[in-house]
């Protein structure tokens, strides 16, 4: 085996030739950390919600438009000649839902005619059970046929005959299960409804609400897309912050994210104009979020509008008392008791049981969209508006103003802040300490970091890394920790953004690379490190000398109380001509004999190598061994340089005492 390009022999030697750092691990003191230490956060970018975890399988599925982005037949095409076209009928399926699909068709035609739809640039065919519907307006006697086939060769994978319920000037839901006999060879595939144009009286059908889903995590209804949110759940992540980032604000005061048009049944749902350059459906939304916390055991972390829009307007002090009402009956629908008015609302829609909710975020990156005034709205009266109400009627509510003191906002205690570091690797580096002067009263959220630069550009001024890679993701392992280290005044940290179509997308950093076939989704360089950390937390740090960082080694030690595991996380970032650094790792109170897990990540492409998703590559390598106590009470291991690790006592088949 390689490391960094010494082989085992080398560091064998130099580990008893260069001196080694000594760390000790003491047995008392330190501190209480968070107990959300690492989430998520999802942002409707890059395709993340429609088209990425969000299940549905169908594009443009209701016809959804706005002046942004006009209603269209996008991904909808004709089969044997029929005639495709919008019509917005006097008798719509909802009122959410005015525009739907004609498909004209002529009784002379021989063949059966329809549509088909490429979903979100293809679509996965398995062998498994795919849940359809639609909805159909007009007379039709005779059956539909819905299919899922080849869009190269026409070979049909599977289908399945639905019997026609149609009537002429109702809007009749047509449901159906439909198994493939096969797997299809590649995700270029399209799923089609066809139908015999003789059993059509007046010559045409309207649809709308087309919808197919494969199977979903944890089975849910509407639900999540499997491979991307078992990946998640792998992170062993704490909370949730949605719904995330510049998708709260929307594009205008006219389109933020309205809480109140996500719920309910889907021909419901307007839809909205995204802030990312397409229309999102609104599929995913607030209850579905709730769903995914469940699911999951994440700490609910909702973001409510303020009154920002990002082409920077604001509402005016005068006029924001609607919208802090809204964001209260919004608080008041997940959590209030089913005998309050938006409570009630919510056990109409099946959920008599209110969800927990702690955590308000209010608004996102108000000190960005509109600075300079529209920040100041924001410091003057907007979160003091919010915040106040909100206290006063939920008193236990933990509050979370979407700047930072690092954003140069006096946060009035015990409300936390957010910042979003988005830096070069060296900066993590850089700014290892910049939490430590940090009180219990300036309480912060990282609701949002990523290495996107590299060393030495001009941040912002061109493209972002063409992907996460390798030193990058050690520099985020040097800021993780540095959370960590100050666990009783950062809430919590995430990545972001995290996910990516390789299709269509606007931030090209993200920790999860994915497209319709899952056999293509790759895991980031950034994911890896992210998930080492992320799944050994601490409950309570434990102080250590040195009790900083050395030249090069970044650290941070403590014990996890609900399993008894004492825990060592380290980061090497730059070493003095680029030599590995022996360690010397002391645990006070420790029996002789002790033994204890080392898991070690290095790359083997250096420091600019990241995971391909053309290739289905992975750079980074996993090494994990068994380290036995040396007769000085020590554990001996070497870092390579750029390297991250996680010493564990306690895990399953390693003594530990306490």
């Amino acid at each position: 085996m390689v490391l960094l390009g010494l082989p085992v022999a080398v560091l064998a030697f130099l580990a008893t030739t260069l001196n080694a750092v000594e760390i000790v691990v003491h047995s008392q003191g330190g501190n209480e950390t968070s107990r959300i230490p690492f989430g998520l956060m999802h942002e409707d970018i890059n395709n993340a919600g429609d088209g990425g975890i969000y299940a549905e399988l169908i594009r443009n599925r209701a016809f959804q438009g706005s002046k942004q982005y006009p209603v269209s037949l996008s991904s909808w095409t004709p089969i044997n000649g029929a005639i495709l076209s919008i019509k917005n009928l006097s008798t719509p399926l909802s009122a959410a839902l005015p525009s739907s699909m004609n498909v004209a068709t002529s009784s002379t035609v021989s063949k059966s005619v329809g549509f088909a739809n490429a979903g979100f640039w293809g679509i996965d065919v398995r062998k498994q059970k795919y849940k359809g519907s639609f909805y159909v307006r007009g007379s039709y006697k005779g059956s539909f046929k819905a299919s899922l086939q080849s869009a190269l060769t026409n070979e049909t994978f599977g289908s399945i005959k639905v019997e026609s319920k149609a009537r002429k000037n109702e809007w009749v839901q047509h449901q159906f299960i439909l198994v493939p006999e096969k797997d299809a060879p590649s995700s270029n595939n399209t799923f089609a409804v066809t139908f015999d144009p003789a059993g059509v009286t007046g010559g045409s059908l309207d649809f709308n609400l087309i919808s197919l889903f494969p199977p979903t995590y944890k089975n849910r209804e509407n639900g999540l897309r499997p491979d991307i949110a078992e990946a998640f759940a792998a992170l062993n992540p704490k909370f949730l912050r949605f719904p995330g980032g510049n998708a709260l604000e929307g594009p205008n005061l006219a389109n933020p994210w309205k809480w109140n048009e996500t719920i309910g049944p889907l021909k419901d749902r307007p839809g909205r104009p995204g802030v990312w350059g397409y229309q999102t459906s609104d599929g995913l939304g607030l209850v579905e979020y709730l769903h995914w916390c469940n699911d999951m055991g994440l700490e609910p972390i909702l973001a409510i509008w303020s009154g920002l829009a990002l082409d920077g307007a604001y509402i005016n002090e005068t006029d924001l008392a609607p919208w802090v009402e809204d964001a209260l009956n919004e608080i008041e629908f997940v959590r209030g008791d089913a005998s309050t008015p938006y409570g009630q609302l919510r056990a109409s829609l099946g959920y008599p049981e209110p969800w927990e909710l702690k955590f308000i975020e209010v608004g996102n990156e108000d000190w960005l969209a509109g600075a300079p005034s529209g920040y100041k709205s924001y410091t003057t009266y907007r979160f003091e508006a919010f915040k106040n109400a909100i206290e006063e009627k939920y008193p236990d509510m933990h509050i979370i103003a979407s700047p930072s003191v690092f954003d140069n906002m006096t946060i009035p205690a015990p409300a936390a802040g957010d910042y979003h570091p988005y830096r070069q690797p060296n900066d993590y580096y850089a700014e290892f300490d910049k939490f430590d002067n940090l009180t219990p009263d300036n309480l912060t959220l990282v609701g949002e970091f990523a290495a996107v630069h590299p060393n030495g550009g001009i941040d912002w001024a061109g493209q972002l890394h063409p992907f996460p890679w390798w030193i990058g993701g050690v520099g985020e392992a040097v800021f993780m920790i540095s959370t960590e280290r100050n666990g009783d005044r950062i809430l919590g940290a995430t990545y972001a953004p995290i996910l990516r179509n390789m299709n269509r997308w606007q931030w090209s950093v993200c920790m999860i690379e994915f497209e319709a076939d899952v056999k293509k989704t790759t895991l980031s360089t950034s994911y890896h490190i992210f998930q080492l950390i992320s799944t050994h937390p601490i409950t309570h740090n434990l102080p250590t000398t040195p009790s900083t960082n050395t030249s090069s080694l970044f650290f941070v030690a403590g014990k996890n109380e609900d399993t008894g595991s004492q825990i060592f996380k380290v980061a090497n970032y730059n070493t003095t001509d680029h030599q590995p650094t022996p360690v010397s790792l002391k645990f006070e109170g420790l029996q002789k004999g002790a033994t204890a897990g080392l898991t070690l990540l290095t790359s083997d492409a250096g420091p600019f190598g990241y995971n391909d998703p053309a290739k289905g590559n992975n750079v980074v390598v996993t090494t994990t061994k068994t380290l036995s106590m040396g007769d000085n009470g020590t554990f001996d291991f070497m870092m390579p340089e750029l390297s991250v690790a996680v010493v564990d006592i306690g895990i399953p088949g390693h003594d530990h005492s306490n």
